[in-house]
């Protein structure tokens, strides 16, 4: 049996909206989404919920995480038959006060290896959808300039970075590209999608030898964060000035002229929804076509 078409939306009749709060270490996944062959983030939710629906789910996320990306706040819904529902429940009376979906959170944690979590499930309100109700998506890249290297226990999560870095720089570059701009030179190039962004933060923190890129935008174009990261590690290093990120924005395809940051140190840590009454008029905003500033 097919599973439901789950995008957008609108919601069939005869199925129930889940919100799921999922958190994931990329490391031996080859991305978020669904492949032939491949062990994916995806493939591996859809799996377990399956088993416990007795149905075909599909999943449909917020974002499409790259290969070895994490996330502690990845979101993502799923329509389930009505008539599926009672298989969620492991016992046919919850305790008094107990959330309607955490036998199910509780079960899920036995169907799905240590390297994925669900971590809650909701009801979803009327008009929401994971990918095209989000307001912006929250990322942050991790590296570490500590002469060692990175400590053991956060190697999965931190690049290690082996010459020094100018945050000051970095940062002043940063500003350059903030606001609602082409960021083609930033993107793998896909067939018929935009590339144009709305970057609301992007911000170097230094704390000692550890560094923090913040990245907060509506959306994001595929490689967009570590290509970002990547240019302006340029910066940081000296190998670049701070005006050149400025240059880039007239680019129309991917620039060759910088090496997207390397996946392991960017997690997906949020993602922001307008209230519930708001939720399907974002969805149209999301799916018009945008035009670049002049």
């Amino acid at each position: 049996m097919p599973a439901i078409d789950s995008g957008g939306g609108h919601v069939p009749l005869d199925a129930v909206r889940l919100r799921l709060d999922i958190s994931y270490d990329g490391t031996e996944f080859a991305g978020w989404a669904t492949q032939a062959e491949q062990r994916t983030v995806a493939g591996v939710i859809e799996d377990a919920l399956s088993t416990v629906f007795r149905e075909p789910v599909t999943v449909r996320a917020a974002g499409r995480t790259d290969t070895g990306v994490h996330a502690t706040g990845q979101v993502a819904h799923i329509d389930v038959p009505v008539a599926a529902l009672p298989h969620a429940y492991p016992r046919t009376r919850r305790p008094a006060g107990e959330p309607e979906f955490e036998p199910l959170v509780r079960r899920l944690a036995r169907f799905l290896p240590p390297d994925v979590r669900i971590r809650d499930i909701t009801r979803a309100p009327a008009g929401f959808d994971a990918r095209f109700s989000a307001l912006r998506r929250h990322y942050v890249y991790r590296l570490t300039t500590a002469p060692y290297g990175v400590d053991p226990q956060r190697a999965r999560l931190v690049t290690g970075w082996p010459r020094p870095l100018d945050v000051d720089a970095m940062n002043a570059a940063a500003r350059e590209l903030l606001g609602l701009r082409d960021f083609a030179a930033f993107c793998r190039h896909r067939d018929g999608a935009t590339t144009i962004r709305e970057l609301q933060r992007l911000e170097v923190v230094r704390d000692g030898d550890d560094i923090t890129v913040h990245v907060t935008a509506d959306a994001f174009c595929w490689n967009m964060v570590r290509s970002v990261v990547g240019a302006l590690l340029a910066v940081g290093e000296g190998r670049r000035d701070t005006g050149w990120l400025a240059t880039l924005l007239g680019a129309d395809r991917r620039s060759s002229e910088f090496a997207a940051a390397p996946a392991r140190g960017l997690t997906l840590v949020g993602v922001d929804y307008p209230p519930d009454g708001q939720l399907a008029a974002r969805i149209r905003v999301t799916r018009d076509l945008r035009s670049a500033p002049r």
